[in-house]
């Protein structure tokens, strides 16, 4: 039996049924994981999402199968798409000094506005907010657009989107959007001294390129790498100005 789910289910006052309607599962699916039966990764991932728990929280054999590669890399995520909602809002909920961003569009996380709002009142308790977004008009960006097959026209349509639906973050003091002309190998977001990297491939949209979910606990580490790489594409920027 699986306690952990069954609590879960319980405090959040959902039955298997209405975890199966969610998920478009058969219900007997769900009662079979009740009892014991690990769901594939998936199902793992939105039932974490769905109660809003950890999924260590459900299946803690999981965290312990896990061979631990390093004590800063925490988790690497196959897409980025697999990355449960749960963890995104995670990373910003617990900014206490600094919330970095930097990616080409990200329209994903953008256009969803409960993180936008989330990182909004992080800002204005204080946290500096950096957002750095890709020059829409530079050759960088439309080569991004090329290798992702998506086209240069769309690649820049993105961030023009994601522009007029953050712009009201370059309002509040505590935040601040500039864009770069990068060649991006990977994106980062970062809260503190917790990293999610979207590494990029060639052809391949950054979508379902892998993340690494990185702890930065000592110097000259992995996480290190990332934050310098932030800071040398921050100082080269120039401050967004509304009007692409």
């Amino acid at each position: 039996m699986n306690d952990n789910l069954r609590h879960a289910l319980i405090n959040a006052r959902l039955q298997a049924a209405d975890v199966a309607a969610r998920l478009a599962v058969d219900p007997k699916t769900v009662n079979r994981w009740l009892k014991g039966r690990l769901p594939y990764p998936r199902h793992r991932w939105a039932v974490a999402d769905l109660l809003r728990v950890d999924e260590a929280d459900l299946w803690p054999e999981i965290a312990q199968q896990q061979r631990l590669i390093s004590d800063e890399v925490q988790a690497v995520y196959p897409h980025r798409w697999a990355v449960p909602q749960s963890a995104w809002r995670r990373l910003f909920e617990e900014a206490e000094q600094e919330i970095d961003i930097l990616t080409y569009s990200g329209l994903f996380l953008i256009e969803d506005a409960g993180l936008l709002n989330l990182i909004a009142e992080r800002a204005r308790a204080g946290v500096r907010v950096r957002v750095l977004l890709g020059n829409p008009d530079c050759p960088e960006v439309a080569t991004r657009g090329h290798d992702e097959t998506i086209g240069p026209d769309v690649m820049a349509a993105r961030i023009r989107n994601s522009l007029a639906l953050c712009s009201s973050l370059d309002r509040i003091d505590q935040a601040e959007i500039r864009l770069h002309r990068t060649t991006l190998y990977n994106s980062i977001y970062r809260a503190d001294d917790h990293l999610l990297v979207n590494i990029h491939a060639y052809g391949t949209p950054a979508a379902h390129a892998p993340v690494i979910d990185i702890r930065a606990f000592e110097s000259e580490g992995a996480a290190d790498v990332y934050l310098s790489s932030f800071e040398r594409v921050w100082n080269s920027a120039k401050p967004y100005q509304r009007g692409y």
